[in-house]
């Protein structure tokens, strides 16, 4: 047995019905590769698409965006070679990863770095992909920039961080109570307790008036108006995600501000696009100026296990969430 199967949406968790199944090593046609799956993350969108919430979502599938492994069928160049890779089509609008066998477009196989390991390999893919693709979209943070983060200690969070300081920005992060940051970081992290700390004045008081730059509000509505009161003028706020969908918009300061607001949205992005994207990450892995999550021992399931780890990841889990096919 060596690929999860969902034939149909569920209610919730508990009356989702993830079958393993026995699944036969695919063959890759010309200008495909065959990736031998070691490592595979758990995204909240994972487990959203297996209960029927992505609309685009396809029936019956093997879920799973994100991957590590070993290339044992394709072009001759690349057999033998340890990849990584992510895809919005994977898992949602075809097979995916959360199986032992992958068929992708060699287009789209990219070596991981050596000191990523095939374990941590697995576990990078989306939440880096959404952070890099946020900051780009907002012109990439410059040394001497101020970047502030809502929701700092989240995984797109964490990523968001990691590339920020790794580019010499200067870091505000913030989280609904009094915490540490807990990721990697090329620089100080100012943490702002939202709960007793007004997040816009600290901002503001803390960088002379001039607030920050690049806004990546990882949690949308409730940090909304306060993330807008802290932009600097030409500021861009990233959204990807919220609990209420309409919110109050002063459009008077937001156009006498000279804002840019982005969405982001990564299912839009197939394995090519997320390959380019993890070409520009690589050399920041290779150097060490950004590390993979730490996979540990009591986050990591087999495909037995799937469902707990589905469950552990649609209850917040605070750690990466791997299977290992």
């Amino acid at each position: 047995m060596n690929a999860i199967r969902v034939n149909q949406k569920a209610n919730d968790i508990e009356t989702l019905q993830l079958e393993l199944q026995g699944m036969p090593r695919p063959h890759a046609a010309a200008g495909q590769c065959i990736i031998e799956v070691a490592s595979a993350g758990v995204n909240p969108s994972d487990v959203k698409a297996t209960l029927g919430l992505m609309p685009h979502a396809v029936w019956p599938r093997t879920p799973g965006r994100d991957y590590a492994g070993l290339v044992v069928d394709g072009p001759s160049q690349l057999l033998g070679l340890q990849v990584w890779g992510s895809g919005g089509e994977l898992g949602i609008r075809r097979d995916g990863t959360h199986g032992k066998f992958l068929r992708i477009d060699a287009a789209s196989v990219r070596a991981k770095p050596a000191s990523v390991s095939l374990l941590e390999a697995g576990a990078v893919g989306v939440p880096f992909i959404t952070a890099y693709e946020g900051l780009r979209r907002a012109g990439m943070p410059q040394a001497g920039s101020t970047v502030l983060v809502c929701g700092g200690n989240g995984k797109v969070g964490q990523a968001t961080i990691q590339i920020a300081t790794a580019l010499g920005a200067r870091v505000f992060a913030v989280e609904r109570t009094e915490q540490p940051y807990r990721g990697h970081a090329s620089g100080a992290v100012r943490m702002i307790d939202a709960s007793r700390e007004p997040i816009a004045e600290v901002v503001r008081e803390e960088t002379g008036g001039h607030g920050a730059d690049i806004v990546y509000n990882t949690v949308g509505s409730p940090y909304f108006e306060q993330a807008n009161r802290s932009m600097a003028v030409g500021a861009t706020q990233i959204f990807i995600s919220t609990i209420e969908k309409p919110v109050p918009f002063d459009i008077f300061a937001f156009y006498r501000g000279q804002h840019t607001y982005v969405g982001v949205d990564t299912l839009a992005l197939d394995s090519n696009a997320c390959a380019r994207i993890l070409d520009q990450l690589a050399p920041l892995f290779a150097s060490g100026k950004l590390r993979p999550f730490p996979v540990l021992p009591d986050y990591t399931y087999s495909l037995a296990q799937a469902k707990d780890a589905y469950r552990a990841v649609l209850q917040g889990a605070t750690e990466r969430v791997v299977l290992k096919p």
